[in-house]
C-alpha cells in the first residue's frame, strides 16, 4: 500500500524507553569525544562548541532546508533504519567538511583569516599561540551557524517552499539553502563579525566597527546578539512545533508558506525572543543584583546574556524531547488550549533540565566545571549535542521506532 494512505500509531511506552536511551547515547559520545577524562577531550570549551554547531546546523540544513534531498525523503519499515543510518554518515561526513574544509581551508586560508588556527598562527602577534587561535576561530564558526540554524529555521517555519513552490526537490533544496546562506552572511556581519575582530590585540578595526552594541549592553561581547538570536529561536521551535505553526500558519495560501508569514514569522518570533531576552536578565537581576562592566561570573554582563541564551536552548531541548518522545502531548482539545499546556510543560522541563545541568550528578556524569558562571563551562554544547541526537531519531529515522505505520 502506497505510504500516503498509511497512518501513524505511537507507542508512549517505547517513547521513555527510547528517550533514555537516547540520553545513555549522549553521555556515552560526550564521554568520547567531550569528557575531560574521555578519548578525544574535545571540550576546551570553544573547539567542542564549534563542532557540535556545525554538526547540527547540517542536520537542520539536510532535514529542514534540503528535506534530505537528494536521498528518499521519507521510507516505511525497516527502510527508516537503513535511511537513518545513511543520512547520520552523511551528516558526520559533511561537519567533517564544512569545519576543516570550508571554514579552515577555504574561508579561513583564502578570505577571512579568523576562520582558520592556521591562519591567524601564520599572522603572528599577540593572541596567534596554537590554543588561542583554534579557540578563537571556533568562536566565530559558532557564531556563523548559530546564525545559519536562526534562518534555516525561519524559513522552514515561516516561507516553507516560497517562491519555489512548483519547482521539483532539487531546485527547491538548492534556492532555499542560498536564500538562507545570503541572510546568515547579512546577519553575521552585523550581530557577530564586530566582536570577532576585537578578540584580537590590535583590534582588527579596519575590517569591523567597534561593536555597535556595547554603549548600550555594557560590554562588546556578541554573546549579547547570541542570546539574543537563541530566545528568538526557542519561540520558533515552540509555535512550529508545540502550537502547530499557529498563529503564522493564518497566513499560509493553499497550505504553503507566504512572503507575509515569513515576514510575520521572522517580526513575531524576534519579538517575542526579545521579551524573553529581557524578561531572563530581569530575573538574573533580581537574584545577583545588577551586572557591572568589568564584573566577573554572575555580575558579568555577557554572562547575563549568555546565560539567558541557554536557557533559550534548555527550551528549545525541552520542546523537542515533548515532541518526539513524548507525541508532543497532549493530542486533544483546541489548537490554543494544547498549545498552552505543551508550553507550560516546557517551560518546566527547561528548569528541570537547567537544574540537572547545574547539579552535582552532571558535574560528576559530564565531567563539567562544578558551579554556575565558570569559564571553561558552556551548557550550550551538551545541550546541542543532546538536540542534534533527537533531531536525527526524529527525522532522519522518523522517529523509529516509537512510530510505526498502520492501514487506516
Amino acid at each position: 500500500m502506497d505510504r500516503t494512505e498509511m497512518q501513524s500509531r505511537f507507542n508512549y511506552g517505547l517513547g521513555v524507553v527510547s528517550f533514555v536511551i537516547v540520553f545513555c547515547l549522549v553521555w556515552l559520545v560526550w564521554y568520547v569525544v567531550m569528557h575531560p577524562d574521555g578519548v578525544m577531550k574535545l571540550y576546551t570549551p570553544m573547539y567542542g562548541f564549534s563542532l557540535v554547531t556545525v554538526f547540527l546546523s547540517v542536520v537542520v540544513l539536510m532535514s529542514q532546508v534540503a528535506q534530505c534531498y537528494p536521498f528518499p525523503e521519507s521510507a516505511g519499515g525497516a527502510g527508516r533504519i537503513g535511511r537513518g543510518i545513511l543520512l547520520t554518515i552523511t551528516a558526520l561526513v559533511l561537519t567533517l567538511v564544512v569545519t576543516y574544509g570550508v571554514f579552515w581551508g577555504f574561508i579561513g586560508k583564502f578570505g577571512v583569516a579568523y576562520f582558520s588556527p592556521q591562519s591567524i598562527v601564520a599572522s603572528g602577534g599577540t593572541g596567534a599561540e596554537p590554543l588561542v587561535a583554534r579557540e578563537n576561530a571556533s568562536t566565530a564558526i559558532i557564531y556563523f551557524s548559530t546564525a545559519f540554524l536562526w534562518w534555516a529555521l525561519i524559513w522552514k517555519t515561516g516561507f516553507g517552499s516560497w517562491p519555489w513552490t512548483a519547482a521539483n526537490r532539487g531546485v527547491l533544496a538548492w534556492s532555499r539553502f542560498f536564500a538562507v546562506i545570503f541572510f546568515t552572511i547579512i546577519t553575521y556581519v552585523v550581530l557577530f563579525h564586530p566582536h570577532v575582530c576585537y578578540l584580537f590585540y590590535p583590534p582588527q578595526n579596519k575590517a569591523g566597527v567597534e561593536p555597535w552594541w556595547s554603549s548600550f549592553a555594557g560590554t562588546g561581547s556578541a554573546f549579547f546578539s547570541l542570546g539574543l538570536v537563541l530566545c528568538s529561536v526557542a519561540w520558533i521551535v515552540i509555535t512550529d512545533l508545540l502550537w502547530e505553526g499557529y498563529p503564522w500558519k493564518l497566513l499560509e495560501e493553499d497550505g504553503q508558506g507566504t512572503f507575509w508569514k515569513g515576514l510575520f514569522t521572522l517580526v513575531g518570533t524576534f519579538v517575542l525572543g526579545l521579551i524573553t531576552f529581557v524578561v531572563l536578565l530581569k530575573i538574573m537581576n533580581y537574584y545577583w543584583m545588577e551586572p557591572f562592566e568589568g564584573g566577573q561570573y554572575t555580575d558579568a554582563p555577557y554572562f547575563r546574556y549568555l546565560h539567558a541564551g541557554e536557557f533559550g536552548g534548555f527550551l528549545i531541548l525541552a520542546a523537542f524531547i515533548l515532541s518526539t518522545h513524548f507525541n508532543n502531548f497532549p493530542r486533544s482539545g483546541g489548537i490554543w488550549v494544547r498549545g498552552i499546556i505543551r508550553t507550560l510543560i516546557v517551560i518546566a522541563g527547561a528548569l528541570v533540565i537547567r537544574f540537572f545541568y547545574y547539579s552535582a550528578g552532571a558535574t560528576l556524569v559530564l565531567g563539567k566545571v562544578p558551579g554556575i558562571a565558570q569559564p571553561d563551562d558552556t551548557p550550550l554544547v551538551w545541550t546541542i549535542l543532546f538536540l542534534s541526537v533527537i533531531m536525527i531519531q526524529s527525522d532522519f529515522f522518523e522517529s523509529w521506532p516509537m512510530k510505526t505505520e498502520t492501514k487506516p
